[in-house]
């Protein structure tokens, strides 16, 4: 199986590092070339208007591809420890698994699909993608907890279950705020709303 394979390790770092570079390189060239304020943007403002969208776009998908690679990985490792110690049915971690693959499909549509250009499928891209991350983040919390203390640490459970509340909790602002706002566009002017 290949989440036995030394060296598989690498994904998720790689995930973690080209994601990040992902925000900071569409970030740098929205701020030089005076498309976004420096101050705190919306991510997808850093990928709205070219060039930065272009690479914004390739860089996201890269990362969502990443992403599902390193949940397949995730998946694999615990089917396989699951083989001996029988914690969780396979159906959950299956189901898991297709949470996750549905967040990626949202990044996916989100890094496609300007916020400005089609900014309704964009809003639903990120809708998937944060809801069905969310549940993916929480799901894969309570696995970590019924694999404890053969396969995981509690230590490290309460960590990921700590991630879980944060991202419930920033996911409900986020779902109230976006609703109330229509975005049309980037740039505003003093007296707008």
């Amino acid at each position: 199986m290949l989440c036995c394979m030394p060296g598989v390790a690498f994904v998720p770092a790689l995930l973690v590092s080209w994601s990040s570079a992902a925000f900071i390189i569409s970030y740098v060239i929205a701020v030089l070339a005076g498309h976004v304020e420096p101050l705190v943007p919306y991510i997808s403002d850093t990928g709205t208007k070219p060039p930065e969208s272009g690479v914004f776009g390739f860089m996201i998908n890269i990362s969502a591809l990443l992403a599902a690679i390193t949940m397949y990985i995730r998946y694999l490792l615990i089917e396989k420890q699951n083989e001996s110690s029988h914690f969780i049915r396979s159906s959950c971690n299956m189901f898991t698994l297709c949470m996750g693959l549905m967040g990626c499909t949202g990044m996916g549509i989100v890094a496609t699909f300007q916020e400005l250009a089609v900014p309704s499928v964009h809003d639903i891209g990120a809708l998937v993608a944060f809801g069905s991350g969310v549940v993916y983040i929480t799901l894969q919390s309570i696995i970590s907890y019924k694999s404890c203390p053969r396969w995981n640490t509690y230590f490290v459970c309460h960590i990921r279950m700590a991630i879980s509340v944060i991202s419930c909790f920033a996911f409900i602002p986020m779902i109230v705020f976006a609703s109330k706002i229509s975005m049309t566009k980037i740039d505003w002017t003093p007296g707008e709303k």
